[in-house]
């Protein structure tokens, strides 16, 4: 069976890594940048970064900040409006998830027509390569600036899905660790615990392959290894360089070897409840895992390894608990361990959100399939 591997060409790694996009655009003959972005970045100066880039290369922009935290059908339908009407070549996103996903529904929507929705129902869809994208990261948690996922959220009956599409890669990807320095505290946990569960799932899916598993244990103990630090002290040059390497290699291996049932639910409850997608994840990355551990427990041996436990002298058995338990314990030590109903959410709508995690693309390739009851149990266990 043959594997194909996506990522982009071009990644600017490291601190500083913007003052090098302008020299990059200057040579692919792009004129105006439609810049898709959140009002808060923008009011706190930091889209400046790479507006202040584009000015000193002669690039003209228009700016959409109508981004929300978990962008909707509508976002992507104003971009577009706004993209239209200024007559831009190019989409560059500037934050985090949120502004790559809505830049993505808007560069491959420009190409191709039709509407964002057209595109989730298989992978892979779309005829022709978007618009071209550039992707400038703040956070070190979705590696949406670079994958070929793109969640969506459909207002109007409470959905959220995934659209997969092979377009969707950006031409230039750039993960500046001096853009994250500022990132609060709640924002840098669940954004590092989201690429934690990035990198469980893919090193437990389905369509693992060597590269994925490779890109996953790795992005494993640099997270473990450099999340705390980094939520107790956001100046820590060193760990959140680490930190966005290791959001990189997880979504390395998650853009390749997809996911499974965290993000399956966690994506449902963000689409009725509005909650923070990291946070969501955070919440049941143990919970699922204990699931799967029954299908494939030598892969969270391995992950209890990569975690930094010493399981020489132990069973399968407890290694596998002592990876569940450190993962619940990072989230702890964090502040992303919760309960479901502090988050408001009621057991009224658990068979609702079960079905449709059952129906979302990356429960496809989960280890374990599972009943609806079991996925409302997984909820529940949660609550």
């Amino acid at each position: 069976m043959s594997n194909v591997f996506y990522m982009p060409p071009v990644t600017l790694m490291g601190p500083n890594a913007i003052q090098s996009l302008g020299a990059e655009l200057a040579s692919k003959e792009l004129k105006k940048a439609l810049i898709v972005t959140d009002g808060v970045l923008v009011e706190v100066g930091l889209v400046s970064k790479l507006t202040d880039e584009l000015k000193a290369h002669n690039l003209d922009f228009v700016i959409y900040d109508g981004v929300q935290p978990n962008p909707t059908e509508k976002n992507i339908e104003d971009g577009l409006a706004l993209l239209a009407q200024s007559n831009a070549d190019f989409v560059i996103s500037f934050g985090g998830g949120s502004s790559h996903d809505t830049a993505k529904g808007i560069a491959l929507v420009a190409a191709n027509g039709g509407h964002i929705r057209d595109y989730s129902k298989g992978v892979h869809l779309s005829k022709k390569p978007q618009l071209p994208l550039v992707t400038v990261n703040t956070t070190a948690g979705t590696a949406s600036e670079m994958t070929v996922f793109a969640i969506i959220t459909n207002q109007e009956d409470e959905t959220k899905y995934p659209v997969v599409d092979k377009h969707f890669t950006p031409i230039i990807a750039v993960n500046d660790s001096e853009l994250m320095v500022a990132m609060p505290k709640f924002l840098t946990a669940t954004t590092g615990m989201d690429a934690l569960t990035h990198a469980v799932e893919a090193y437990v899916s389905t369509a693992a392959t060597p590269i994925t598993d490779a890109s996953a244990i790795k992005a494993i103990e640099l997270i473990v290894n450099n999340l705390e630090a980094v939520v107790n002290n956001g100046q820590d040059r060193e760990a959140r360089d680490a930190m966005q390497y290791g959001e990189y290699l997880a979504g390395m291996a998650f853009s390749n070897a997809s996911l499974g049932y965290v993000h399956s639910m966690a994506h449902q409850l963000g689409g009725v409840y509005d909650l923070s997608h990291g946070l969501c994840n955070a919440i049941l990355l143990a919970e699922v895992s204990r699931f799967n551990a029954k299908q494939v427990p030598e892969r969270f041996v391995d992950i209890a390894k990569a975690m930094g436990i010493d399981t020489a002298a132990m069973t399968q058995e407890q290694a596998v608990n002592a990876a569940l338990e450190a993962i619940d314990a990072l989230s702890e030590k964090v502040g992303t361990k919760q309960r479901l109903t502090d988050l408001g959410v009621t057991e009224d709508k658990l068979a609702f959100m079960a079905q449709n995690a059952l129906n979302d693309a990356c429960s496809l390739t989960n280890p374990r399939q599972a009943s609806l009851e079991e996925i409302v149990n997984i909820f529940k266990a949660r609550m």
